[in-house]
């Protein structure tokens, strides 16, 4: 039986390949970074581009310097604050109580009325 569908065996985007479909790449570099783990990643970069002092490591994150011997270090992380430590770097304690009390006044007065 002939026919059938006639895009059987290709994939989405199929087309010739090679240098002369798609033109000259442009010469490239590659560059190593090393994170603060011993992680060596080797990104390419085009002649021309400007190289960047620090490239994230693909394998645990941090970022990662041209110095194999001084990788930069880890950033520190801040731990998460509630609410609630926010407001205590805001107010004193005394404060605190200030509002607590002016809070409570106003409370009793409108149930008096």
């Amino acid at each position: 039986m002939v026919g059938g569908n006639a895009i059987r065996g290709t994939r989405v985007g199929a087309g010739p390949t090679g240098e002369s479909e798609r033109g000259e790449s442009a010469p490239r570099r590659r560059i190593s970074y090393w994170c603060a783990n011993g992680h060596e990643a080797q990104p390419s970069f085009a002649m021309e581009a400007e190289i960047p002092e620090e490239w994230d490591c693909p394998r645990c994150g941090l970022p990662g310097g041209q110095d194999e011997q001084n990788p930069p270090a880890a950033p520190r992380t801040e731990p998460y604050k509630t609410h609630l430590a926010y407001v205590k770097e805001r107010r004193s304690d005394a404060d605190g109580e200030a509002i607590l009390a002016e809070a409570l006044e106003r409370l009793r007065q409108r149930r008096e009325i």
